[in-house]
């Protein structure tokens, strides 16, 4: 007997996508970032297939409480160029973490997503990521999984 060793690729029709709730107080930026970037991805299913958006929607609540490791906040600094002579801005993280919450998270889980998938699948992917500043959200009807990120690693929590 002859075994036969083969992968299903998922067709669109089969592909299905839940609703995951993760409240981000005092949970670590990076490894949020990382964790939801693998969950929009899909690559915690089994049925992961690279050409394809089989990944879950995200919803992430209290963008304002998340926790940054060490001195980030005030020490790292992102610099651009505005195009006139001499007009080098900067900002610290915590100044990007007090003004926009919710840019700040976004864009850490859009650096997490990986630079070798198309421009198009990873626009798909991040739309089905929705941040909130504050614990309100408008996606209970889609009756959200609570994932408990904060307690799945003593590492993903600082402070208290």
């Amino acid at each position: 007997m002859q075994l036969t060793k083969s992968t299903k690729s998922l067709k669109a029709k089969e592909l299905e996508s839940k609703w995951i709730l993760i409240d981000a107080t005092g949970v670590t930026l990076g490894r949020l970032a990382a964790y939801v970037a693998t969950v929009l991805r899909g690559k915690n299913k089994p049925t992961f297939t690279p050409n394809m958006d089989c990944g879950d929607h995200v919803v992430i609540i209290n963008a304002e409480k998340i926790a940054l490791s060490g001195q980030k906040a005030d020490k790292t600094k992102f610099f651009w160029h505005t195009g006139w002579t001499g007009s080098i801005k900067e900002r610290t993280f915590g100044q990007m973490r007090a003004e926009k919450p919710e840019q700040f998270v976004f864009n850490a889980v859009k650096r997490m997503m990986g630079r070798r998938t198309s421009v198009a699948l990873a626009n798909q992917r991040l739309k089905k990521l929705h941040v909130y500043a504050g614990p309100e959200h408008k996606h209970a009807a889609q009756n959200p999984v609570v994932v408990d990120f904060a307690n799945m690693n003593p590492k993903n929590k600082r402070g208290e």
